[in-house]
């Protein structure tokens, strides 16, 4: 159970990414301390950090709640991860150990093997990721890396929902690890950017069919 400021920032943080607490949910003190078990208080300084990072925001009633991105701000998000990302795949091929590598190999491996739910493959592609930033050996980059995720997190669903873009997503990191492999900075470049361009595609049909989704109702 969550007992202090950075367990309960963790536990918010994840209950978002799954999508618990949607993109509009009202974030409420009571409700959250009563959920963790803790006082306002903690809660309370969660709340205002949150905030902060544009993770949650005043819903015009002096409330907060999970912030949503307008479509300006999706655009924006994917032109600076695309570039991140870009550099981390850059660097990754210039510092990555030989075991680093490996691990990347081996993750891919465990990827092809993912069968189910969505959740499921996302989580498997935010560790193959993470396991990518480490791989940078830069801790600055890594934590403008993890800013990224953490907005990514106020999306809807994920776009490995999308069937077509599991298999095409699959095969970028496999094309993205032999350019590591090889030392081949400005590849693994270009694929890196290539794969968030492509990811940002089936974003954008995602929220379309979200949208219209949500007028029929």
């Amino acid at each position: 159970m969550a007992k202090d400021d950075s367990d309960i920032y963790a536990a918010l943080l994840e209950t978002i990414d799954r999508g618990e607490l949607q993109p509009g949910a009202r974030l409420i003190e009571t409700e959250l301390a009563e959920r963790f078990k803790v006082s306002r208080t903690p809660v309370r300084q969660v709340l205002n950090r949150l905030e902060s990072q544009g993770i949650a925001a005043r819903d015009g009633k002096g409330g907060l709640i999970v912030a949503e991105l307008s479509q300006d701000q999706l655009g924006e998000l994917y032109d600076i991860r695309e570039v991140l990302e870009g550099f981390a795949a850059k660097l990754a091929a210039r510092h990555a150990s030989p075991a680093e590598i490996e691990l990347l190999r081996e993750m891919i491996a465990s990827d092809k093997l993912v069968r189910g739910e969505a959740h499921d493959l996302a989580r498997a592609n935010k560790q193959f990721h993470q396991q990518l930033h480490h791989c940078t050996h830069n801790q600055y980059l890594q934590q403008m890396l993890d800013s990224v995720r953490r907005s990514l997190s106020l999306l809807s669903g994920t776009t490995l929902a999308e069937p077509a873009r599991v298999q095409d997503s699959q095969e970028e990191h496999i094309q993205l690890v032999e350019a590591i492999e090889r030392r081949d900075e400005a590849t693994a470049e270009e694929v890196a950017r290539r794969h968030v361009r492509n990811s940002y595609r089936t974003r954008l049909k995602i929220e379309l069919d979200w949208e219209v989704s949500r007028a029929e109702d």
